[in-house]
């Protein structure tokens, strides 16, 4: 197959906190060393590796470095990491929104992206309008537009609104007529990133579908950047993985899931008071987590039915204690990334009890089947995002006779087991 994209040695550098180099010297040395006296940019050699879970010396980062690798046309290919990554700046070059700092991209063929809710809307003008627009920047000509307009707007499911101006849209709608437009207009290239995910399941089905049929019926090259796992298993047949600016891994999707799960693995390991890479504004911080039995053992893995709890402990800050509103959140994925179980002391209640420093979550029967799991913790105070951390600990779960009846549930049923009986 011919190659569709080519990304040859693509680096990007930006400064944390600026748009220029911060002044008109700086800025006139950077123009005259680089167009008159033709030598490289002299502030690439100070650039650091873009880990965003630490404090660097220099103001300088490499949002992506050295990025090397081809797509074949007719390939989907998922692009995965972790926030901060690099994923949506590589898909932002691609889709010319900005240029590499080294480096050169080919790519043949026209370019639908689908980047942030809204890429390439006016919102002043109707969806309608947009449409049109959209095409047009893709070099279709009118004529070509009007073909697909009927199909683009059922697909989307806006016709009520379609000749309202895009700015009364809501996230979702916007999502799904900037996915219709990206998808019906005939690009070679369609580029999507996580914005699907701001779409209902019901759309999101509908949107895989249709990049599945884009590329293999009508062989044209897909990117798509999601945290999804089960997604991107189900669409890309290829898989890349970016770690800090840089290209980690690339291979079949199988590989590439199986290694940035394991990745994950590792950094279940770590202790949650020393774990980097959080979100929030600190006002309540999580420090560590217990999962035992009833008689507070802690315990390598559980039976299904068996019943546990899940203790959670917290350092808190002045705020909390005066705070109005605090909840805490623990989120049970499958290895694929996806959503099982939500526990959360909001359904109980609407401050947290900062003197306690910690929150008991019982289980009587844990209704999960057989298989391993990863759990997040997050927490809220006042509606701010207070602490939010990604797999700190696995629960593994080994299936017994649930039912008393010594029947084994048949593999890959579901991973949820449910209290139900027959008369």
């Amino acid at each position: 197959m011919p190659t569709a994209i080519e990304f040859n040695n693509i680096s990007k550098l930006y400064r944390l906190g600026l748009v220029s180099t911060g002044t008109l010297a700086h800025d006139l040395k950077r123009w005259w060393t680089i167009n008159v006296r033709r030598k490289e940019d002299p502030y690439l050699k100070i650039g650091e590796t873009n880990d965003r879970s630490t404090k660097g010396e220099s103001d300088y980062v490499w949002a992506l470095k050295d990025i090397d690798f081809k797509v074949e046309q007719g390939d989907v290919v998922g692009v995965i990491g972790k926030n901060g990554a690099g994923k949506s700046t590589l898909l932002k070059l691609l889709s010319k929104v900005t240029a590499p700092t080294t480096g050169e991209i080919r790519a043949k063929g026209r370019i639908g992206s689908l980047l942030e809710v809204g890429t390439g809307f006016h919102p002043e003008m109707t969806g309608r309008e947009n449409i049109y627009m959209n095409g047009a920047i893709l070099g279709m000509t009118k004529p070509e537009i009007a073909k697909k307009l009927d199909e683009i707007i059922d697909f989307s499911g806006c016709e009520r609104y379609i000749d309202t101006p895009v700015k009364r849209y809501s996230s979702g709608m916007m999502v799904r007529l900037g996915f219709a437009v990206a998808a019906h207009l005939d690009p070679e290239i369609l580029v999507v990133d996580e914005v699907l995910a701001v779409g209902d399941a019901e759309f999101q089905k509908k949107a895989i579908g249709k990049m599945q049929d884009v590329s293999k019926g009508e062989g044209r090259t897909v990117l798509f950047v999601s945290h999804n796992m089960t997604a991107v298993k189900n669409l890309c047949k290829k898989g890349v993985i970016l770690k800090n600016g840089k290209l980690d891994y690339s291979g079949d999707i199988s590989s590439t899931i199986e290694r940035y799960l394991s990745n994950q693995e590792e950094r279940s390991n770590i202790a949650i008071a020393d774990i980097k890479e959080r979100s929030g504004n600190g006002t309540l911080r999580f420090t560590d987590i217990e999962i035992t039995d009833t008689n507070d053992n802690p315990k390598e893995s559980f039976e299904v039915g068996e019943s546990i709890k899940i203790k959670v402990y917290f350092d808190s800050s002045e705020r909390l204690k005066d705070a109005s509103m605090s909840r805490i959140d623990i989120g049970i994925n499958n290895m694929m990334d996806y959503q099982i179980l939500w526990l959360s002391t909001y359904m109980f209640g609407d401050k947290l009890d900062p003197s306690k420093g910690y929150v008991q979550f019982n289980i009587p029967r844990l209704p999960l089947n057989d298989g391993t799991y990863n759990i997040n913790l997050y927490s809220e105070v006042d509606h701010e995002l207070a602490d939010w951390i990604q797999n700190v600990s696995k629960l593994k779960v080994n299936y017994r006779d649930y039912y008393g009846n010594g029947r084994i549930m048949p593999v890959g049923q579901v991973p949820v087991v449910l209290d139900y009986n027959l008369e």
